[in-house]
């Protein structure tokens, strides 16, 4: 059957972090602060979930699970879920993993604070690159220790990492966990075998523990694939895979994750320490079962008309606004785009076009970690004709800013 992408859906009135909550999140801000549009007006192109409607499969299969009528404490007992997910992985990636290693998160976040709680102690570091998710540097915050950053390097809007700089922040003894982002949020990278190769190689050497955190791992563009970093470590012990449908099929506050874990001393501690004490939320459990099983076609025609809005966005640019540097990116419904010709002399790129153009979007190292002063980031999961005028106010306030 053929999706509908372009339909427009009123998200307001759900508790939306997309439509209500964009003042605390950018802007650090509550209601007292006001701009020249009311807050249905903005085209919301930030925070990371998409303006598309969750497949049908996986509403009906919520539907079922609500019919029995009864939510009580649910618990995974036997390999459904596994059996589903492991041929997902096969399919999509040529990987898979022994059923022993699949723990559950609520989500991929809350992991993260918990790894970092385990492998960095208050006098140890952890790694990552930048510009990096922010999360990285929260759940650093949250535990007190501190986050050491290696600044990838922009080729012309292609990122690429510095591997001796990577290495000379990895062989400090104090550093002992690895925050890997694959595909790269927000730059859209799909590392190669070769780059995976040479980190992986990095790690070992000097015994970090690796987490991949791959949530962005099916969203392509059409005729780009994803290795997991597991395939390219395949012996490691000190490695967690971390991936969930959430950002694929659009169900994040559904919150369900699957968390790999090699180790097995470290999984059973894992366990140990699971807040939620081993339960699953009934509910998205079936919507994952139901993703991973029946959501292919689906997926397959997002990420056809993605790269539609990609191209849009591209053209849109070079066409309107020639010194705005932007490129297509590998992965991720995310677009890394360079505003500092453009608008130079702008200090809040995300204030400014929330005023200017009444477009809310996320830039700058204070969302993004480091090494992103001047970029800001888009998403583009959204029907083409918002995306289209969002885009336009965009490039008009860029022009009348620069009469």
């Amino acid at each position: 059957m053929n999706y509908d992408f372009d339909e427009i859906i009123e998200r307001r009135n759900t508790n939306a972090l997309n439509t209500d909550g964009f003042r605390g999140y950018i802007f650090n801000a509550g209601p007292e602060k006001v701009f020249p549009y009311k807050d249905e007006e903005f085209i919301r192109m930030w925070v990371a979930d998409m303006e598309f409607a969750t497949p049908a499969v996986i509403c009906e299969a919520m539907k079922k699970r609500i019919d029995k009528r009864i939510f009580g404490y649910t618990v995974v007992l036997d390999s459904e879920y596994y059996d589903i997910f492991s041929k997902w992985c096969k399919d999509m990636y040529d990987w898979q993993f022994p059923q022993e290693q699949l723990k559950f998160s609520a989500g991929i976040i809350p992991a993260l604070y918990q790894f970092v709680e385990d492998f960095c102690k208050p006098d140890k570091k952890v790694l990552t690159l930048t510009p990096a998710y922010g999360y990285f540097l929260h759940a650093a915050e949250y535990n007190g220790v501190e986050l050491v950053t290696s600044d990838l390097k922009n080729d012309n809007g292609y990122f690429t990492i510095d591997f001796d700089d990577l290495e000379k922040k990895a062989q400090d003894p104090d550093v002992t966990m690895l925050m890997w982002c694959n595909p790269h949020n927000p730059t859209g990278r799909v590392w190669t075998g070769e780059e995976l190769k040479k980190v992986a190689e990095i790690a070992e050497k000097y015994d970090l523990w690796v987490v991949s955190d791959e949530i962005h791992c099916d969203l392509l563009r059409q005729g780009i694939h994803h290795t997991p970093m597991a395939k390219m470590m395949p012996d490691y012990d000190k490695l967690i895979t971390c991936m969930s449908a959430s950002k694929t099929f659009n169900m994040a506050g559904l919150m369900h994750s699957n968390i790999i874990i090699r180790n097995k001393e470290y999984r059973e501690y894992f366990a140990s320490r699971d807040k939620l004490i081993g339960a699953v939320n009934p509910v998205s459990f079936e919507a994952h079962k139901a993703a991973y099983r029946e959501g292919g076609e689906w997926l397959d025609q997002l990420k056809t008309y993605l790269d539609g809005n990609f191209k849009m966005m591209k053209e849109h640019f070079e066409k309107n606004a020639p010194e705005v540097k932007c490129y297509v990116p590998e992965a991720t419904y995310l677009a890394w785009v360079d505003m500092s010709d453009a608008l130079a002399d702008v200090k809040d790129l995300c204030d400014f076009f929330a005023n200017k153009a009444g477009v809310l979007l996320e830039g700058g190292n204070s969302l993004f970690v480091g090494n992103a002063e001047g970029f800001i980031r888009l998403n583009l999961a959204m029907p083409r004709a918002t995306l289209e005028e969002g885009l336009r106010r965009m490039t008009d306030a860029i022009k009348e800013h620069c009469k």
